[in-house]
């Protein structure tokens, strides 16, 4: 497959402009083999086991969970074919990420498939090793390390038919700010971006830059979905900021903390 430098005329949506590093964890560096490829870290022994726990506790506590949908998208009928998106979800909500895109698009279209963009250093190991164990395709990467190699499998991923998941405020922040990453990733790609916020009646709060939420056992948790964005391929850094804007003040408008 061509890069994206090949295949977009405007040279905006490249590795360097696209920021696509706002997008994964934070951390050391893959490891870069002579011929310059950078291999991702992969998970220690103990990292795996860490994640057949973190999945069994994920799946215990949301089984306890109520919820509430409100589908703005129209995207999620069982009688209609499957369309990629790529889900906006802040950084503080990764603990229901997972539990969101089972218990409604999964579940209405179960041939779905989705990948996640996740750092290509030894911090982004461990949450790589948890997102295979639930079935979903890391993708490891920012632009300072294996960024163009990252922009390629992703913009790959989206041509088979997967959804692609962006954290547009990670991965140090600053908080509910949406970077620029996830834009240029749309705009590559051509698939829209769906705003997705969710609210927890009772959660504990970590005490890190995004404030990082985990949900109590029975809490209600209230989910919303957006309607697309969509970023045109000939758009110019004025429009791309106009649409910045605007999907971050529709993520705004969903979140209540």
């Amino acid at each position: 497959m061509e890069g994206p430098e090949s295949k977009v005329q405007n040279p905006r949506p490249s590795v360097q402009s696209a920021n696509v590093e706002r997008a994964d964890a934070a951390g050391s560096p893959g490891i870069q083999k002579s011929s310059g490829i950078v291999v991702p870290h992969r998970a220690k022994w103990f990292q795996r086991l860490g994640a057949v726990g973190v999945y069994i506790v994920e799946r215990a506590l949301t089984a306890t969970l109520p919820s509430v949908w409100h589908d703005n998208s129209a995207l999620f009928e069982s009688d209609r074919p499957p369309q990629p998106v790529i889900f906006c979800v802040w950084h503080n909500r990764l603990a229901l990420a997972m539990w969101m895109y089972r218990t409604h698009p999964l579940k209405r279209q179960p041939q779905r498939r989705m990948a996640a963009l996740v750092s290509a250093s030894k911090d982004g190991a461990f949450p790589a090793a948890i997102l295979e164990r639930v079935g979903i395709q890391p993708v490891r990467g920012s632009s300072s390390r294996r960024g163009s190699q990252a922009l390629l499998e992703l913009t790959s991923r989206a041509e088979q038919g997967y959804d692609l998941a962006i954290t547009p405020d990670g991965p140090r922040g600053p908080r509910y700010v949406i970077q620029d990453g996830i834009l240029g990733v749309a705009q590559l790609t051509g698939l829209p971006i769906l705003p997705v916020g969710c609210s927890l009646s009772r959660k504990w709060t970590l005490r890190s830059w995004d404030r990082f939420q985990i949900p109590q056992p029975f809490a209600r948790c209230e989910v919303s979905i957006g309607e697309g964005l969509h970023v045109p391929r000939e758009a110019t850094d004025q429009e791309r900021e106009t649409l910045r804007r605007e999907l971050e003040a529709r993520m705004r408008a969903i979140t209540r903390d």
